[in-house]
Protein backbone atom coordinates (compact mmCIF):
# COMPACT_ATOMS: atom_id res chain seq x y z
CA UNK A 1 0.00 0.00 0.00
CA UNK A 2 1.35 3.40 -0.98
CA UNK A 3 1.67 6.10 1.64
CA UNK A 4 -0.61 9.16 1.51
CA UNK A 5 2.02 11.36 -0.10
CA UNK A 6 2.66 8.88 -2.92
CA UNK A 7 -1.09 8.53 -3.46
CA UNK A 8 -1.45 12.31 -3.83
CA UNK A 9 1.42 12.42 -6.33
CA UNK A 10 -0.16 9.57 -8.30
CA UNK A 11 -3.59 11.25 -8.24
CA UNK A 12 -2.29 14.53 -9.67
CA UNK A 13 -0.77 12.60 -12.57
CA UNK A 14 -4.23 11.28 -13.49
CA UNK A 15 -5.56 14.79 -14.16
CA UNK A 16 -5.12 16.69 -17.41
CA UNK A 17 -2.80 19.69 -17.07
CA UNK A 18 -5.65 22.11 -17.79
CA UNK A 19 -8.02 20.68 -15.13
CA UNK A 20 -9.25 23.42 -12.81
CA UNK A 21 -11.52 23.82 -9.80
CA UNK A 22 -14.35 26.35 -9.76
CA UNK A 23 -12.19 28.66 -7.63
CA UNK A 24 -9.41 28.69 -10.25
CA UNK A 25 -7.09 26.25 -8.45
CA UNK A 26 -5.20 24.13 -10.98
CA UNK A 27 -3.05 21.04 -11.29
CA UNK A 28 -0.07 23.40 -11.06
CA UNK A 29 -1.30 24.57 -7.67
CA UNK A 30 -1.49 20.97 -6.47
CA UNK A 31 2.10 20.38 -7.60
CA UNK A 32 3.20 23.50 -5.67
CA UNK A 33 1.46 22.28 -2.51
CA UNK A 34 3.16 18.91 -2.91
CA UNK A 35 6.57 20.57 -3.43
CA UNK A 36 6.05 22.52 -0.17
CA UNK A 37 4.83 19.33 1.53
CA UNK A 38 1.45 20.93 2.19
CA UNK A 39 -0.26 17.55 1.97
CA UNK A 40 -3.66 18.55 3.36
CA UNK A 41 -3.82 21.55 1.01
CA UNK A 42 -2.84 19.31 -1.92
CA UNK A 43 -5.65 16.91 -1.00
CA UNK A 44 -8.17 19.75 -0.71
CA UNK A 45 -7.25 21.15 -4.13
CA UNK A 46 -7.39 17.68 -5.72
CA UNK A 47 -10.88 17.22 -4.27
CA UNK A 48 -12.00 20.63 -5.54
CA UNK A 49 -10.71 19.90 -9.04
CA UNK A 50 -12.26 16.42 -9.09
CA UNK A 51 -15.60 17.82 -7.90
CA UNK A 52 -15.91 19.62 -11.27
CA UNK A 53 -13.68 17.54 -13.54
CA UNK A 54 -14.78 13.94 -14.30
CA UNK A 55 -12.48 11.39 -12.67
CA UNK A 56 -12.57 7.64 -12.15
CA UNK A 57 -13.64 5.66 -9.12
CA UNK A 58 -9.97 4.72 -8.65
CA UNK A 59 -9.02 8.41 -8.39
CA UNK A 60 -11.54 8.95 -5.58
CA UNK A 61 -10.41 5.76 -3.85
CA UNK A 62 -6.80 6.99 -3.93
CA UNK A 63 -7.83 10.27 -2.33
CA UNK A 64 -9.96 8.43 0.25
CA UNK A 65 -7.01 6.28 1.27
CA UNK A 66 -4.70 9.31 1.45
CA UNK A 67 -7.26 11.12 3.64
CA UNK A 68 -7.60 8.03 5.86
CA UNK A 69 -3.84 7.89 6.36
CA UNK A 70 -3.76 11.61 7.17
CA UNK A 71 -6.65 11.08 9.65
CA UNK A 72 -8.95 13.50 7.81
CA UNK A 73 -12.22 11.69 8.43
CA UNK A 74 -14.64 14.09 6.70
CA UNK A 75 -12.41 14.27 3.60
CA UNK A 76 -12.17 10.47 3.58
CA UNK A 77 -15.94 10.13 3.82
CA UNK A 78 -16.42 12.68 0.99
CA UNK A 79 -13.98 10.84 -1.30
CA UNK A 80 -15.68 7.51 -0.57
CA UNK A 81 -19.04 9.17 -1.26
CA UNK A 82 -17.83 10.55 -4.59
CA UNK A 83 -16.43 7.15 -5.60
CA UNK A 84 -19.88 5.67 -4.90
CA UNK A 85 -21.45 8.42 -7.06
CA UNK A 86 -19.14 7.61 -9.97
CA UNK A 87 -20.23 3.96 -9.76
CA UNK A 88 -23.97 4.51 -9.19
CA UNK A 89 -24.90 8.09 -10.07
CA UNK A 90 -26.46 10.51 -7.62
CA UNK A 91 -29.56 12.48 -6.91
CA UNK A 92 -29.17 16.13 -5.91
CA UNK A 93 -32.08 17.92 -4.27
CA UNK A 94 -33.01 20.87 -2.09
CA UNK A 95 -34.20 19.43 1.22
CA UNK A 96 -36.39 21.40 3.62
CA UNK A 97 -36.79 19.77 7.01
CA UNK A 98 -40.01 20.22 8.92
CA UNK A 99 -39.63 22.09 12.17
CA UNK A 100 -39.95 20.33 15.51
CA UNK A 101 -43.30 22.12 16.00
CA UNK A 102 -44.55 20.55 12.73
CA UNK A 103 -43.74 17.01 13.86
CA UNK A 104 -40.28 16.96 12.27
CA UNK A 105 -37.02 15.97 13.85
CA UNK A 106 -36.07 17.42 17.21
CA UNK A 107 -32.34 17.84 16.60
CA UNK A 108 -29.75 18.47 13.90
CA UNK A 109 -28.06 15.62 12.06
CA UNK A 110 -24.53 15.29 10.74
CA UNK A 111 -24.47 16.04 7.02
CA UNK A 112 -21.71 13.60 6.11
CA UNK A 113 -23.69 10.67 4.76
CA UNK A 114 -24.45 8.81 7.95
CA UNK A 115 -28.21 9.46 8.09
CA UNK A 116 -30.20 6.90 6.06
CA UNK A 117 -33.85 7.96 6.10
CA UNK A 118 -36.71 6.51 4.10
CA UNK A 119 -38.01 8.36 1.02
CA UNK A 120 -41.37 8.34 -0.74
CA UNK A 121 -40.26 8.66 -4.37
CA UNK A 122 -43.55 7.50 -5.89
CA UNK A 123 -42.87 3.76 -5.97
CA UNK A 124 -45.62 1.29 -5.05
CA UNK A 125 -45.64 -2.29 -3.85
CA UNK A 126 -47.30 -5.03 -5.91
CA UNK A 127 -50.56 -4.48 -3.98
CA UNK A 128 -50.48 -0.69 -4.60
CA UNK A 129 -49.22 0.42 -1.20
CA UNK A 130 -46.65 3.18 -0.87
CA UNK A 131 -43.11 1.72 -1.02
CA UNK A 132 -40.45 3.73 0.78
CA UNK A 133 -36.82 3.65 -0.37
CA UNK A 134 -33.63 4.23 1.62
CA UNK A 135 -30.98 6.79 0.69
CA UNK A 136 -28.12 8.28 2.65
CA UNK A 137 -27.84 12.10 2.77
CA UNK A 138 -24.79 14.33 2.27
CA UNK A 139 -25.53 18.00 2.99
CA UNK A 140 -23.68 20.22 0.52
CA UNK A 141 -21.72 23.14 1.97
CA UNK A 142 -22.75 22.57 5.60
CA UNK A 143 -21.61 20.13 8.29
CA UNK A 144 -25.16 19.52 9.57
CA UNK A 145 -28.83 20.30 9.05
CA UNK A 146 -31.43 21.03 11.71
CA UNK A 147 -35.19 21.24 12.16
CA UNK A 148 -36.80 23.85 9.91
CA UNK A 149 -33.63 24.36 7.86
CA UNK A 150 -33.14 23.87 4.12
CA UNK A 151 -30.04 22.95 2.12
CA UNK A 152 -28.92 21.33 -1.10
CA UNK A 153 -28.20 17.66 -0.52
CA UNK A 154 -26.84 14.66 -2.38
CA UNK A 155 -28.69 11.37 -1.97
CA UNK A 156 -27.09 7.95 -2.26
CA UNK A 157 -29.94 5.47 -2.76
CA UNK A 158 -29.53 1.95 -1.43
CA UNK A 159 -31.11 0.72 -4.69
CA UNK A 160 -30.20 3.38 -7.31
CA UNK A 161 -32.16 1.67 -10.10
CA UNK A 162 -35.42 2.39 -8.24
CA UNK A 163 -34.67 6.14 -8.40
CA UNK A 164 -33.96 6.39 -12.14
CA UNK A 165 -37.48 7.65 -12.94
CA UNK A 166 -36.92 10.91 -11.02
CA UNK A 167 -36.25 14.15 -12.91
CA UNK A 168 -35.61 17.81 -12.10
CA UNK A 169 -38.62 19.41 -10.43
CA UNK A 170 -40.01 16.20 -8.91
CA UNK A 171 -40.83 16.43 -5.21
CA UNK A 172 -40.07 13.54 -2.86
CA UNK A 173 -40.77 13.10 0.85
CA UNK A 174 -38.31 12.13 3.58
CA UNK A 175 -39.46 9.94 6.48
CA UNK A 176 -37.53 8.95 9.58
CA UNK A 177 -40.52 7.31 11.19
CA UNK A 178 -44.19 7.34 10.28
CA UNK A 179 -44.64 11.14 10.25
CA UNK A 180 -43.18 13.20 7.46
CA UNK A 181 -39.73 14.63 8.27
CA UNK A 182 -39.01 16.81 5.25
CA UNK A 183 -39.65 17.59 1.58
CA UNK A 184 -36.98 17.66 -1.15
CA UNK A 185 -37.20 19.02 -4.68
CA UNK A 186 -34.92 17.28 -7.17
CA UNK A 187 -32.24 19.50 -8.71
CA UNK A 188 -30.73 16.87 -11.00
CA UNK A 189 -30.25 13.14 -11.40
CA UNK A 190 -26.77 12.19 -12.55
CA UNK A 191 -26.01 8.82 -14.17
CA UNK A 192 -23.00 6.72 -13.19
CA UNK A 193 -19.67 8.13 -14.42
CA UNK A 194 -16.47 6.61 -15.70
Amino acid sequence: MDDAFTLLRRAVELLPEDAMAENGQSVGNVREEIAFQEWEMALDVLIEIADVHPVSTGFWEMLAEAARQMMLDRSRRWCEWRAWEVRHGTVRATLTLLGADEGGRQSTFSGDGRLRPLWDIGNRTADGQRDLNIARIWVEFAPQLGPGEAADVRLAPLQPEQWRHLKSGDVIAMHEAQPLAGIAEIIEVLPPGV
